[in-house]
């Protein structure tokens, strides 16, 4: 993925948990070795840059949610310093109260000092991970994601939505609801994306695709505790 013009990195999301999300630019995910995900291309080591950038996404940020979501092709500390510093600027003058952020396993540890830096300003923190899977060797073996097998259980203790992937080779009906029933015991809301294309190795699988579409969608389109993204831009950030 190329970097991400300017005006697709703010959006506002207008159904089911309503906010509005900006797409900000850091100095990349740590990880780097899903191998379903190019995300991470999004990224620049100048720090003056992102915040530059940063600033100006943020400046169109309304408040009129009260609700935003910050993500930016990696982890909520892969932000600089500045930028985090405008964040909460801009949530007190918008007088926002509710802010989501993404996290790869890798940096749990640092969450509880986050919550705690944002509950000082009054905002309730809601943190996401990307576990695309609760199938442990499916999710190490062939995505490769960096989870080792940490349980539902262990995810929960320091985060509050989960991110799955569904629409690869090798899912089922019965796994992709084996998941979706996972992520809605254990998580307050759960976010399914369907696998696009992209420059890395795996591939959306059709066949997969389709029973998601005909005997899955369904069931889970009005829940209000479950995003769907069919395509990687529905939330309207992103290329």
């Amino acid at each position: 993925m190329a970097e991400v013009p300017f005006a697709f990195r703010y959006a506002e999301i207008k159904e089911k948990d309503s906010r509005e999300i900006v797409l900000l630019r850091g100095n990349g995910c740590k990880w780097r070795r899903c191998r379903f995900c190019d995300y991470h291309t999004d990224f620049s080591r100048d720090a003056e840059a992102n915040y530059q950038l940063n600033h100006r996404v943020l400046r169109q940020v309304t408040g009129k949610y009260g609700k935003l979501e910050v993500i930016n092709s990696g982890s909520f500390c892969d932000l600089d310093e500045q930028t985090v510093k405008e964040i909460l600027a801009v949530a007190k003058e918008k007088q926002i109260s509710t802010m989501y952020f993404e996290s790869h396993w890798l940096h749990r540890q640092l969450i509880p000092a986050w919550r705690e830096r944002f509950a000082q300003q009054g905002i309730t923190l809601r943190m996401k991970i990307g576990v695309e899977t609760f199938d442990g060797l499916f999710r190490e073996s062939y995505l490769v994601k960096g989870m080792g097998q940490a349980t539902p259980e262990e995810i929960a203790e320091n985060f509050d939505q989960v991110c799955l992937l569904q629409g690869l080779p090798g899912q089922s009906k019965e796994s992709m609801l084996a998941d979706i029933s996972i992520g809605l015991k254990y998580f307050k809301r759960v976010c399914i994306n369907i696998m696009v294309a992209n420059t890395m190795p795996i591939m959306p699988d059709p066949r997969v695709i389709k029973i998601f579409e005909e005997e899955i969608y369904p069931l889970y389109r009005d829940d209000p505790r479950v995003d769907i993204l069919l395509n990687n831009t529905d939330f309207g950030v992103g290329v």
